[in-house]
């Protein structure tokens, strides 16, 4: 949601709540055309038989395009194809999807499709069709050639950077709506400058931070070495932040700085992994096996075949409802004390696995970056949460120092920003 959409919703219904179960749908499973380094999905293919193609068939498809709109009960359905890579199912795959919801769509349903891909097989006959159906695009970049190319090989352990700006430039030019998703690792949070700059120049509108977070427990942090570390991941997304606010606002939306400003609105998070709980947007692979996260995909999670079980009654097991409320009741106390526990609500259950200092588990290894951004961010989202909601042009948004009276206000006293907090507990930080 852009900030003059946030605004708008807020005016409409500060107590909206978010859409339906989003199901995820990887019809080539973890099959890639891509061996990325720090990919998290291709190891799954260890939980589906070899001798099976990674193909979801015609008749599951359809089943899966019919049970969805039935269990959506607002005015929009939305479809997402993710993967592995899912443009490996050919195009003509992606026909038949459109013809089964047109086909099962009730009345006045209105559709939206979303795809998520590497970008390398997307030729003038993907454009066409993707451009026609309207469908909105994610692609994968993780930066300038020195960022991305590193880990974001192919096979043949070739670099696909090229090719990826390549397919950005077919998108803009097809007028296709895409958001670029970036992966924040090691070799990119460096200068964030640089790779703000590099998006900004590219044309891009839509940008998504995705954290990498990779497990190491020979190593002092618990991470393996392409992931950033956290206190530079923190100030990362601080002087990124302060650069899309001089340069950026309302040209470019980054899903991280708008999460922070929707409490801030009176409005629900929309990313999962800032939310109190979870656990509602699920994953259908390429055989009908249902998993409650994208990050849980393991036979501990598994809720279900949807050629077995309909997918409504996938969305009541009871697995299900336990995971996503696992994520609140599992949060330490110090997150649970914490001043912006309100912008992240302890991350995502798939980072906690560092310790507090009193010894209690559960503390997200990214704790440290988020809480600098969060509270580095805030005084400039409270000033504009109140600036979108007087209906102020954003173009006369500015940020401005402290004033006399802020600097005068003792770290005990109400913090003048009207937040309700003390000054050190605010704005002060």
């Amino acid at each position: 949601m852009t900030l003059a959409s946030s605004v708008a919703r807020f005016a409409v219904d500060s107590t909206s709540t978010l859409p339906d179960y989003l199901v995820l749908a990887k019809p080539a499973g973890p099959r890639c055309n891509l061996r990325c380094a720090y990919c998290y999905y291709l190891p799954k293919a260890e939980l589906f038989s070899a001798s099976a193609p990674w193909r979801m068939d015609e008749p599951l498809l359809e089943s899966f395009v019919r049970q969805r709109l039935e269990l959506s009960t607002g005015p929009v359905t939305h479809f997402e194809w993710h993967g592995g890579e899912p443009t490996l199912m050919g195009l003509d795959f992606f026909r038949r999807a459109v013809e089964f919801q047109r086909r099962h769509a009730p009345p006045g349903r209105e559709i939206t499709n979303g795809l998520q891909t590497n970008g390398l097989l997307l030729d003038s006959e993907w454009i066409d069709f993707l451009a026609r159906e309207r469908f909105s695009v994610g692609l994968s970049l993780d930066g300038p050639p020195e960022h991305h190319d590193p880990y974001r090989r192919d096979p043949r352990d070739l670099s696909t950077h090229r090719l990826v700006v390549q397919t950005l430039g077919r998108l803009r030019r097809a007028m296709i709506r895409f958001d670029v998703l970036c992966v924040l690792h090691d070799k990119n949070t460096r200068d964030p400058r640089i790779l703000m700059r590099f998006f900004r120049d590219l044309g891009v509108r839509s940008l998504q931070f995705l954290p990498l977070v990779e497990r190491d427990s020979t190593s002092p942090h618990g991470v393996g070495p392409r992931t950033a570390d956290a206190e530079v991941l923190g100030e990362f997304l601080c002087q990124a932040f302060d650069d899309w606010i001089a340069h950026d606002l309302g040209l470019l939306t980054v899903q991280l700085f708008e999460e922070a400003l929707r409490p801030l609105l009176g409005l629900p998070h929309a990313l999962c992994v800032f939310r109190k709980t979870c656990g509602e947007v699920l994953i259908l692979e390429h055989n009908g096996d249902l998993f409650a996260c994208d990050q849980f995909v393991d036979n501990a999670h598994r809720l279900g075949n949807l050629s077995q079980t309909p997918l409504r009654e996938i969305t009541r097991n009871p697995i299900l409802a336990r995971f996503g409320q696992d994520k609140f009741d599992a949060l330490p106390d110090q997150c649970r004390a914490c001043e912006v526990l309100e912008f992240c609500h302890g991350g995502c259950p798939k980072d906690r696995f560092h310790t507090t200092a009193e010894g209690q588990a559960g503390l997200s290894y990214l704790c440290p970056a988020y809480a600098k951004f969060f509270r580095h961010a805030r005084p400039t989202l409270q000033r504009l949460a109140s600036h979108l909601v007087a209906r102020k042009p954003l173009g006369e948004f500015t940020t401005k120092p402290a004033t006399s009276t802020e600097r005068s206000v003792g770290p005990n006293s109400p913090c003048p920003c009207g937040s309700g907090r003390k000054y050190k507990k605010c704005c002060r930080t």
